[in-house]
């Protein structure tokens, strides 16, 4: 299976392992609560998934990869201990905590969740001495004489014999205690990923037209030549840095981390034709609604791949302003709920009679014997920071999570200062700050309209270049493969979107991705509540 469904599976156990019944009990015991183990090639995001999944059921997230351990560090250190049995003494072998068990108890002291997952990496690649250790684990699901905590899940990935020539084969009696989950690459499932990530639309829209390169593993005379997931990734990162400090990535470049000589070299050169095209075909006039007669003359004398490029240039700049309204959207929404939160405490402010005028050194009253009420704007400011220290310490805080709540503590920090020194008689510090909160909502509503309209002239360029065409056709699926486009058409609409979408067929991937995104939304309010 893909690793979307992978992971799907995984939550899904863990939701199961973790379900208890009317006593507090839970509903499948520990003893049978097999291990899981994920098996399939490197670098198509194993162990990454592991960090979203904890974040998203809201559980805590131990991770080892075992190759890194002695069976010392593993089992923990022996120690001579004296007991009496038959009211004569001996001297026994005892041994002190897993170093692996150890750090589980001090994830749960640092974040205060007592159930999470215990994910061993590498599982299979283990030294000959600390085979047998790793056995007794997956069987007993203990380290020596240490049991995993109760209410913490195994998780175990490991990789096939033919990537990795140190791999032990399990035996049949620990296959059978275990929940094996076989994974395989898959370019459109890591295309979704991909389009959350921001993966550089280059590395989108080469591999789209080269599928066969996304993964691929070949032993040559010179050794292992390989592309995989993971390199893509890191080598989109690397040249959308690159870009912004006006470097170029070459050939050179792009093979330390993409390891096959030949797809380096293909990529490189696809890369430096995109880059010209965005130049020669006036890609930036585009999106501001701006072409002639002679750019659509150059464009349809161009052959199908270069139209391709271009689409792909359209749906890069697209891709980064829809990802920037979501943002927008999900900061601003999260600071009105901050605000309506002052607000109700500047209610009970002017109602109790507590508080003294202004703004600056002043008690803040309580209700309820501990919850406090904000009577400045800095109160909320320091209410967001500890919010976000919270989340921090309990380490659910996705990226997107993260993001957005630094927005608000940076904006809270400015409406601090702003208000100060600001305010008269007839001008409260509730009605400076609202007024400034308004610049941030009409700021996102720039965003949209102008987001809006650059969409609208994509569709516009592509109906007077190409027509209802292989080009729309591929326009139509990208935007359905972007979390982020389906978002926005979905909350502001495209007339021309849903013409397209509808004549070509693409309407129950629409809908499919509104699902999806509707489910991500409530996670995502979850989390930051």
């Amino acid at each position: 299976m893909d690793i979307k469904r992978a992971k799907q599976e995984i939550k899904d156990s863990i939701e199961a392992y973790l379900a208890k019944d009317e006593f507090g009990a839970y509903r499948i015991p520990a003893i049978r609560q097999r291990p899981i183990l994920l098996m399939g090639p490197p670098g198509i995001g194993k162990t990454q998934v592991m960090d979203q999944i904890a974040k998203e059921c809201r559980i805590g997230l131990v991770a080892y990869t075992i190759t890194h351990h002695t069976r010392q560090s593993a089992v923990g250190l022996p120690f001579i201990r004296e007991k009496n049995y038959g009211g004569k003494t001996f001297s026994i072998t005892e041994y002190t905590m897993s170093e692996i068990i150890a750090s589980v108890y001090d994830k749960i002291e640092q974040t205060g969740i007592r159930e999470g997952i215990l994910f061993i990496d590498e599982i299979n690649c283990v030294s000959e001495t600390l085979a047998p250790t790793m056995l007794q684990f997956l069987q007993g699901k203990t380290f020596g004489n240490q049991q995993v905590p109760e209410g913490w899940i195994i998780v175990a990935a490991g990789n096939p014999p033919e990537y990795n020539r140190s791999v032990r084969d399990f035996d049949v009696v620990t296959l059978d205690r275990l929940k094996k989950i076989d994974v395989e690459e898959n370019f459109g499932v890591w295309k979704e990923y991909a389009y959350r990530q921001g993966i550089h639309p280059a590395v989108i829209s080469y591999l789209e037209l080269r599928k066969q390169n996304f993964y691929k593993v070949e032993t040559t005379v010179d050794g292992k030549c390989f592309a995989t997931a993971r390199g893509w990734e890191d080598l989109s990162q690397l040249i959308q840095v690159y870009e912004s400090l006006g470097k170029k990535a070459d050939r050179e470049v792009i093979s330390q981390y993409i390891q096959h000589q030949k797809i380096a070299r293909d990529f490189a050169n696809y890369l430096e034709l995109y880059h010209k095209y965005k130049a020669d075909y006036g890609v930036e006039e585009i999106l501001h609604g701006k072409w002639n007669t002679a750019v659509l003359q150059k464009v349809k004398a161009a052959a199908f791949d270069e139209h391709l490029k271009i689409v792909s240039l359209f749906n890069g700049k697209l891709s980064e302003l829809f990802t920037e309204c979501f943002l927008s959207d999900a900061y601003v929404t999260r600071m009105y709920e901050y605000l309506l939160h002052y607000r109700e405490g500047q209610e009970l402010e002017a109602g109790d009679g507590q508080a003294t005028e202004g703004t600056g050194n002043r008690q803040v009253p309580e209700v309820s014997g501990s919850v406090r009420i904000p009577v400045s704007i800095g109160d909320e400011l320091h209410r967001a920071e500890k919010d976000l220290e919270e989340l921090e310490q309990k380490e659910l805080l996705t990226r997107q999570e993260e993001i957005i709540l630094k927005r608000v503590i940076a904006a809270l920090e400015r409406f601090t200062i702003s208000v100060k020194g600001t305010l008269t008689a007839d001008n409260t510090e509730f009605e400076a700050v609202k007024a400034l909160f308004q610049k941030e909502a009409d700021a996102r509503e720039a965003l949209i309209t102008r987001t809006s309209e650059t969409l609208t002239h994509v569709f516009d360029f592509m109906e007077d270049a190409f027509g209802e065409s292989q080009e729309m056709v591929a326009l139509i699926t990208e935007l359905n493969a972007n979390y982020y486009s389906v978002w926005f058409i979905n909350e502001y609409g495209c007339e021309q979107y849903y013409r397209y979408n509808k004549g070509l067929l693409f309407q129950e991937r629409y809908q499919s991705i509104v699902r999806e995104m509707d489910d991500v939304e409530e996670l995502l309010n979850t989390g930051l509540k």
